[in-house]
């Protein structure tokens, strides 16, 4: 019996699949990590909104006058001449060697920026700096996430496509049906851009609303270990965690980038 090779698109959905599923299958097992369960009763009760203020303002500040200085950071002309590059090459010769290429390069940005952010929380956890990391971690979230959209040939500069960052930045943090209805909600959203345009599956979202709802689920996820990063020595541990957040978040925010750039060239 010979067996048929799928094709290169078929191939590269199929494992994406399997990605995405093993996603939703950890939306329900996700447990609170106990040195969160320790540190409980020793969180000041109103640090948790002045979290979601800090996050709040850092999304705006780097939204509104940051943009320019990260792309200062990787050559934002070298990533859309690499897109090309790679395009030009599956222009030529469908393969999965050169559909995986776009996948290669958003791999390489995000492993140089998750070592970033683990030595930049470490380094400040060990001199108790906790809430004023928090605009350089969200700085350094966005620069992984412009990076991979530029891999697979997307922008991040108009006010629809930062509403769809800050869901992919929210969506991993949720947990069960709530996570669920989120990636659901991402794919519409996802195929509406490709169907219709960017501008018009993302028209109806609220910027300031996205913000809030994102801020609020950082700082959910990042209360105890901030409180703990500022704490000198000690808050190496909790620094560690931003390397962990920064993770989760590229690892999903690449799986959508990946759906959105095949679905593209799939139409």
């Amino acid at each position: 019996m010979r067996f048929r090779r799928k094709p290169a698109r078929e191939a590269e959905w199929a494992a994406l699949k399997k990605q995405e599923d093993r996603f939703l299958l950890g939306a329900g097992k996700e447990r609170q990590p106990v040195l969160n369960r320790q540190l409980e009763r020793f969180v000041p009760d109103r640090l948790s909104s002045t979290l979601d203020l800090a996050f709040c303002k850092a999304f705006e500040l780097v939204f509104e006058k940051g943009t320019g200085v990260i792309e200062k950071t990787y050559h934002k002309e070298n990533r859309e001449m690499a897109y090309k590059v790679n395009a030009y090459a599956v222009g030529l010769k469908e393969s999965r060697k050169n559909l995986k290429a776009f996948s290669k390069n958003a791999k390489n940005s995000k492993a140089v920026n998750l070592l970033a952010s683990g030595a930049s929380g470490m380094g400040l956890g060990v001199l108790g700096i906790g809430l004023p990391d928090i605009p350089l971690f969200t700085g350094m979230i966005l620069k992984a996430i412009y990076e991979l959209a530029l891999s697979y040939g997307f922008t991040y500069d108009t006010a629809g496509e930062q509403c769809f960052i800050l869901r992919l930045i929210r969506t991993p943090l949720l947990s069960g049906e709530e996570r669920i209805m989120a990636d659901e909600g991402l794919n519409r959203m996802i195929t509406g851009s490709v169907s219709l345009s960017p501008d018009q599956a993302f028209a109806g979202l609220d910027k300031k609303e996205e913000i809030r709802l994102t801020a609020e689920a950082l700082s959910h996820e990042l209360l105890y270990m901030k409180f703990l990063q500022g704490i000198p020595v000690a808050g190496v541990i909790g620094g560690m965690y931003d390397a962990v957040y920064m993770k989760k978040i590229t690892d999903y925010a690449e799986m959508k980038y990946k759906r959105r750039f095949l679905e593209r060239i799939c139409r």
